[in-house]
């Protein structure tokens, strides 16, 4: 049992840090958001990645819901 919560978590650290950069797609809808006030860089990513360790099955719901959304969008601007 201890090994599916440690791939789990480990899963989920690694969900934040790959989507840290498209981390807009995962919080309100598929808009960009202002830059927010970190005091640095790593800060900001480790934070993101220690979220989603615990929420990586919710961030992926999320984000995929925002790609549906976004790729809707783009083919109603097409036709």
């Amino acid at each position: 049992m201890n090994t599916y919560i440690v791939v789990f978590l480990f899963f989920g650290f690694a969900f934040g840090i790959a989507s840290f950069p498209v981390r807009h797609l995962f919080s309100e809808g598929p808009t960009k958001t202002d830059v927010s006030e970190v005091t640095s860089f790593l800060d900001g990513r480790i934070f993101w990645a220690l979220v989603c360790t615990c929420l990586w099955p919710i961030m992926l719901l999320t984000g995929l819901n925002s790609a549906r959304i976004l790729a809707k969008r783009r083919s109603s601007n097409l036709g």
